[in-house]
């Protein structure tokens, strides 16, 4: 998986655990995805067993609306991506202080 998917897969597990009754239109609207974009991204996390889809409905007004619930894999893979995430921003700090400091040096 490369930088940008997998900073894209960090970013959708994140909007999904903070808020798991979202709409589709929302959640895309908030990621900048088109809505083929989420509804593919959400079925290949459902496939690789990080996500799960409920399907609720209301009585009185027949309006559907899904919501999303990590797994505990998923909750993983997000901890997971996250430590990563924050090492390589670690790692960039460090790189960037290093050439600061010998531009100051000249």
């Amino acid at each position: 998986m490369n930088k940008k998917n997998t900073q894209e897969e960090l970013n959708l597990l994140r909007q999904i655990q903070e808020k798991p009754e979202t709409s589709q239109r929302e959640l895309a609207s908030e990621l900048g995805y088109s809505l083929g974009k989420l509804n593919y991204c959400l079925t290949e996390l459902k496939n690789k067993g990080l996500l799960k889809i409920n399907n609720f409905s209301k009585q009185t007004d027949k309006l559907k609306y899904a919501r999303y619930v990590l797994t505990p894999k998923g909750i993983a893979l997000r901890t997971k991506l996250t430590f990563e995430f924050m090492k390589r921003k670690m790692r960039e700090y460090e790189e960037l202080k290093k050439e600061f400091e010998s531009f100051k040096k000249d």
